[in-house]
């Protein structure tokens, strides 16, 4: 988003609104901009692409239903929280197309520059945890944070098998570019990350994506 100024200040709150209030409404008025943020992978349902909105709520569902399969314990409600913030920068510094190399060679500076300006909208105590949580889907280092980051990968992973392809054919990705992408599922679930295997080997022998060379 090039205009620095925030949405709330397109209509202001009313003055007698409590600060602290104040600065958390501000806040979820700001992030509703993570509705118009467009992904590639296409919707299971219409063809269309999905937004960051819809693909963090399907996250936020993935991890109740899909907990059971973590090759570690996890605290659900934490790894929720996980998925629904890890993509708010993006409302700044936008969507990198997973399989685009040349797009992601500054993503890491463009999604902290992005995180340090939003997150401090929110009240001090609430900023701090919200960065919090960000950093730790980023450094994985948690079983939440891996678990996390499965579903980040498996989620656009079923809708490009719904899509019978969808963005493995995008030129130049071969099926191992997705064997790659996607391993970091294995690193929280074996289960989910066999099934995986098992769809990408399936998706090679119906030619939805390129063998390797």
């Amino acid at each position: 988003m090039s205009d620095e100024r925030l949405l709330s200040e397109r209509n202001p709150l009313p003055a007698a609104v409590p600060e602290r209030l104040r600065a958390q409404l501000n806040f979820l008025i700001e992030v509703d901009q993570l509705k118009t943020v467009l992904r590639q992978s296409p919707l299971a349902a219409v063809e269309r692409r999905e937004n960051d909105a819809e693909h963090s709520w399907h996250l936020a569902m993935m991890v109740p239903v899909l907990a059971e399969y973590s090759d570690e314990p996890i605290d659900v409600g934490r790894t929720i929280q996980l998925v629904v913030v890890h993509d708010l920068i993006e409302i700044y510094a936008g969507d990198t197309p997973l399989y685009d190399a040349e797009a992601g060679l500054d993503q890491e500076a463009q999604e902290r520059a992005a995180a340090d300006r939003l997150f401090p909208l929110l009240p001090a105590d609430q900023a701090e945890h919200f960065r919090a949580l960000w950093d730790e889907f980023e450094q994985r280092r948690t079983p939440e944070a891996r678990f996390a980051k499965a579903m980040d990968r498996l989620q656009p992973f079923l809708l490009n098998w719904m899509a019978r392809g969808g963005t493995w054919q995008a030129p130049g990705v071969t099926v191992d570019d997705v064997r790659r992408r996607k391993s970091v599922i294995g690193d929280a679930s074996s289960p989910l990350w066999e099934a995986a295997r098992e769809m990408i080997d399936e998706g090679v022998r119906r030619g939805w994506m390129r063998p390797s060379s």
